[in-house]
């Protein structure tokens, strides 16, 4: 008796993690990876307790039962009440400009190389040309590209 619950009890937290790795956790991951050695093992252990027959009627079983799942899964449409849905519907620096080159701001964040920068109490992505500027350190407007804008650290 112990030998069977110990057999559906792998195979079975098996095929439910395979199912938590294809639902819910994007690529392979260890829970997956854990999944499957799960069924493996319950599988293997039907061989070693019951023989070749039954082991390949658990094989068979396992596999019909995680084919069976992931397509009922998918075709119920089970994930999509854990999908989001939500749009990023803002724009970076969508605004007209009103900035050019030679306005000086203060940064924001620090810019590795893009960050934000404030120039006149309005708020900017900015970036610079590989530099590296600590939060808080006034920049210089370079140039801009459509709605790139290039900044360079102000040195006093």
């Amino acid at each position: 008796m112990a030998d069977w619950l110990s057999v559906l009890l792998l195979v079975g937290m098996g095929i439910i993690l395979l199912l938590i790795e294809l639902l819910f956790v994007p690529g392979t991951t260890v829970v997956g990876i854990l999944g499957f050695i799960l069924s493996a093992i319950g599988v293997y252990l039907s061989y070693v307790y019951f023989g070749n027959s039954t082991g390949s009627l658990v094989l068979l079983g396992t596999l019909a039962l995680s084919v069976g799942t992931a397509i009922y899964s998918f075709r119920s449409g089970v994930w999509d009440r854990f999908a989001n849905k939500s749009k990023v519907e803002g724009r970076v620096n969508s605004d007209p400009l009103t900035i050019g080159p030679g306005d000086v701001g203060e940064t924001t964040s620090a810019l590795r190389p893009i960050g934000k920068a404030e120039f006149g109490n309005k708020l900017y992505e900015v970036r610079t040309l590989g530099n590296y500027v600590e939060a808080r350190q006034k920049v210089k407007v370079t140039h801009i590209d459509h709605t790139k804008i290039f900044v360079e650290p102000l040195t006093e």
